[in-house]
C-alpha cells in the first residue's frame, strides 16, 4: 500500500500523537473525535487458518494469514535489525531529523491488507507512541486487536484516516514495550465486517536492537 504521503506524519508529529494518545491498548476510554483514544477492549485471539471459526455476532471468524514484508517507507534507513528498521526523515521547517522503527507488511493471500507498524518517540523524549497504519476499508468500530504470542493484549481503536489508510496508535508504556521486546511474534488484527476478523503476523524479531537504536 503507499505510505509516501504519510511519512512525515509517521515520522515528524511525535509532539501531536503524544497530545492525541494518552494511553495503552488496555486502558483506552471512548472519546469523541480529535481528543484520545478510547478503552481497549479484550480482541478476540486469532485462530489458525486452518480452522476458521463459523461467523457469529458473538464469536468473530478471524484468520492469520501470513505476511510479507512491504516495500520501506521513504526516508534514510540508518540501519537494519531482523524484520525492522530505523528510518529517518527530516521535514521542512524541521531543525533535526525524525527517526521511527518501522516494519511493514501485507498478507500474502490478501495483498489488499497490509500494516505499517510504527514505533517513534515524542519530541521531548518523555514518551514513546506505537502507531499501526491500516487500509482503508476496515472496519473502523472494531479497531484494532493486538496479541503477541498468543496472548492477547486488547484493542485500541482508530483516531485518524488519510488518503492511504487509518492509524490506530497508544502509548507504548512499559509493560507493552517489555511485551514487545521480549516476544517472538505480535498478530495485529483488523476486521472487514463484525464477523471477520483479519490476523496479520508481524515479526518481533529485531524489536527490542532496533529500539535501542533510536536516536
Amino acid at each position: 500500500m503507499g505510505f509516501r504521503s504519510l511519512a512525515q506524519s509517521l515520522l515528524v508529529t511525535a509532539s501531536i500523537a503524544a497530545a492525541a494518545t494518552t494511553s495503552v491498548f488496555a486502558q483506552q476510554q471512548p472519546a469523541p473525535a480529535q481528543a484520545k483514544p478510547p478503552a481497549a477492549a479484550p480482541a478476540p485471539a486469532p485462530a489458525p487458518a486452518t480452522t476458521p471459526q463459523q461467523p457469529s455476532a458473538a464469536k468473530p471468524n478471524i484468520q492469520v494469514t501470513p505476511g510479507q514484508t512491504q516495500p520501506q517507507a521513504p526516508g534514510t534507513v540508518k540501519s537494519n535489525h531482523g524484520a525492522w528498521s530505523v528510518v529517518c526523515d527530516k521535514p521542512a521547517g524541521a531543525s533535526t531529523e525524525q527517526c521511527a522503527l518501522m516494519q511493514n507488511v501485507i498478507a500474502e493471500d490478501r495483498p489488499e491488507v497490509g500494516l505499517s507498524v510504527v514505533v517513534l518517540k515524542t519530541a521531548d523524549r518523555k514518551s514513546k507512541i506505537l502507531r499501526v497504519l491500516a487500509p482503508l476499508g476496515v472496519l473502523l468500530p472494531n479497531g484494532l486487536g493486538l496479541n503477541v504470542d498468543g496472548k492477547d493484549i486488547g484493542r485500541a481503536y482508530f483516531v485518524r484516516c488519510f488518503a492511504d489508510g487509518c492509524y490506530a496508535e497508544v502509548v507504548l508504556e512499559d509493560e507493552l514495550l517489555k511485551t514487545f521486546r521480549s516476544g517472538a511474534q505480535a498478530t495485529f488484527i483488523v476486521f472487514q465486517t463484525p464477523e471477520e476478523g483479519i490476523g496479520i503476523p508481524v515479526d518481533l524479531k529485531g524489536f527490542a536492537e532496533g529500539f535501542d537504536a533510536l536516536p
